[in-house]
């Protein structure tokens, strides 16, 4: 089936209250407002506080997202979090989530980096269409991870979350999906240490391998190759031209990289949903909190078709087209 009759009823969100701006940064790394603005868009982005966990995150948006939808956690029969950066390494977040919401339903998370809340999407969809009511929820924490030492990797990232509430409904149109990974160069974007592969130790933890590496020029190819990519396969499985779709909401790692996809594929900028001068790369919050700024600047209504694309670690990427019918 080309496109599942899976619709969004309710969209929320959450960012911590710590917003650090680029000039804060500029107060102990060697760089400056404009040196970061000019190379990735951001402005500012969000810092969890010290009692924070990515749990806490997504539980925040999880409530919105229920409010948004009418609905209560009872309404609830599974519980997704998309994230790279959970509580603990075991057990996963979503129970504890769950827990928070007071319920004992199917909850799992699922990693697949800044590509996570796509790849969740497909998953999420096809359990709603199934029958279920399914709560996904896209949350992270990466500041934890980033050596704030680092002016190439500490000026990137952001703290958020974000969720929808996914249901069958007739008329509804979410698909079609790309999904795809290739993990034969898995360091271009990755933390080396920490898990079964090189495990934790007091001499590991001291070292950057415990934290957050990219080859920035390399993920930048990657990210636009792959994502230019996977959203022409979604158009063309669809059998839609770039002129049907009216808003492209693409993973927000960096603003030349939404303006280059956007360029390959011959979207005009302005159809393009930008949100990562503010937020960062929140990874696999960055397209849902994108929804819901799109949403409050009136850009979805319903009819609007939406085409969203990401990729992430892994390397993984994925693409999906939805037809948005929420309020």
């Amino acid at each position: 089936m080309i496109a599942r009759a899976v619709a969004v009823l309710g969209l929320g969100a959450y960012l911590p209250d710590r917003v650090v701006t680029n000039d804060d940064l500029a107060q102990h790394l060697d760089t400056s407002d404009e040196w970061i603005r000019t190379r990735t868009g951001i402005r500012e982005r969000h810092h969890a506080d010290a009692s924070q966990a990515t749990s806490d995150l997504a539980l925040a948006a999880a409530r919105a997202a229920l409010d948004d939808a009418g609905l209560g956690p009872a309404d609830v029969d599974v519980l997704i979090v998309a994230t790279t950066t959970p509580d603990h390494p075991v057990p996963a977040t979503a129970p504890t989530v769950a827990a928070g919401l007071g319920l004992e339903v199917a909850a799992f998370d699922l990693n697949a980096a800044c590509s996570g809340f796509v790849y969740g999407l497909d998953v999420a969809s096809r359990l709603a269409e199934a029958g279920a009511t399914v709560l996904l929820v896209g949350a992270e924490t990466l500041t934890r991870y980033v050596d704030p030492d680092d002016r190439s990797i500490a000026v990137l990232f952001g703290d958020g979350a974000g969720a929808v509430v996914l249901r069958a409904q007739e008329g509804a149109e979410m698909g079609p999906f790309d999904l795809g990974s290739d993990g034969t160069d898995i360091s271009m974007l990755w933390m080396r240490a920490g898990g079964s592969r090189e495990p934790f130790d007091p001499v590991a933890h001291a070292d950057p391998s415990s934290r957050i590496g990219m080859r920035g020029g390399d993920v930048y190819r990657h990210a636009v190759a792959r994502m230019t990519a996977s959203s022409r396969a979604v158009l063309d499985a669809a059998g839609r031209d770039v002129a049907d779709v009216d808003l492209m909401v693409g993973h927000q790692a960096n603003l030349r990289i939404l303006a280059a996809v956007a360029e390959r594929l011959g979207l005009p900028e302005e159809r393009c949903q930008v949100s990562v001068d503010r937020h960062g790369n929140t990874s696999a919050a960055s397209i849902p909190l994108a929804l819901v700024d799109a949403r409050a600047q009136g850009r979805l209504e319903p009819g609007t078709r939406l085409l969203l694309t990401a990729f992430g670690g892994g390397l993984t990427w994925g693409s999906c087209l939805l037809t948005w019918g929420g309020r």
